[in-house]
């Protein structure tokens, strides 16, 4: 089966600063991916990649089984490719409902926008409490609700994530990690990136691990959690037991 989202031997970076090198991933229909590394390893430039606020300098991305490379990233929103970037990026002086409404700028987006509002505060019931809110007077956890939230706005038919774990206390990660299963249960595709492998190992079917600006390791997430790359690197376990680390909890995506 043809992945609806793919790269092939990327290489990117800034100016004379190459970051990624021949990066190849993939993601098919309906899966969730996650891409793990230690800061600075090359994910978020990944992600601006992907979504076109970047370009590759080689190397080919495709999504549903054409060569996007060219693309610029307002076209890629139209194309069903939404990025909720790290760092959640909302805007401070509007509104809720004005951010969320700015995600729906694209032709396809704006055609149903009702629809999506009801979707979106259907999520997160927090965020239609708060609608008339400015978004700078959220919590961090709300934030990143509304980063979401306005990412799928875009009629996504793949969503991005940059450490939508980040800053976060633990229960409020579990409540953001409990919607994104069920923004996957809607049939999205989802790549996420992220430094907190026990988050991201509760949820994904896939995982790739970036070190260098290389992928370093690939595989399901029961298979990443025994590499001895993951054991001692993330989950700092010690390999030469002969048996990996319990597994966390798992959320069912489907």
């Amino acid at each position: 089966m043809t992945p609806l989202l793919e790269l092939s031997n990327v290489r990117a970076g800034y100016g004379h600063s190459l970051v990624l090198q021949d990066i190849s991933m993939s993601l098919h229909e309906g899966e969730i991916v996650c891409l793990l590394g230690a800061n600075g390893a090359g994910k978020t430039t990944t992600t601006r990649v992907i979504s076109g606020l970047l370009a590759a300098g080689s190397g080919e991305v495709r999504f549903a089984g054409n060569n996007i490379a060219a693309v610029p990233a307002h076209r890629r929103v139209d194309l069903g490719i939404c990025l909720a970037p790290e760092g959640r990026q909302v805007f401070p002086n509007f509104t809720v409902h004005q951010n969320l409404l700015i995600g729906s700028y694209s032709k396809t987006a704006r055609q149903r926008r009702a629809e999506k509002f009801e979707q979106v505060y259907g999520l997160f019931p927090r965020l239609a409490e708060r609608r008339a809110q400015k978004a700078g007077l959220m919590s961090g956890g709300e934030q990143q609700m509304l980063a979401i939230g306005r990412a799928l706005m875009g009629c996504p038919r793949v969503l991005i994530l940059d450490e939508p774990s980040l800053g976060l206390a633990p229960k409020i990660i579990i409540d953001v990690y409990e919607t994104v299963a069920a923004i996957a249960k809607l049939g999205l595709s989802i790549l996420f990136v992220e430094q907190n492998v026990q988050a991201a190992l509760m949820i994904a079917h896939r995982g790739y691990v970036i070190a260098n600006g290389r992928i370093a390791a690939s595989g399901t997430t029961a298979e990443l959690q025994s590499t001895s790359l993951v054991q001692e690197a993330f989950l700092g376990t010690k390999t030469g037991t002969g048996r990996a680390p319990p597994g966390p909890a798992r959320l069912s995506a489907h």
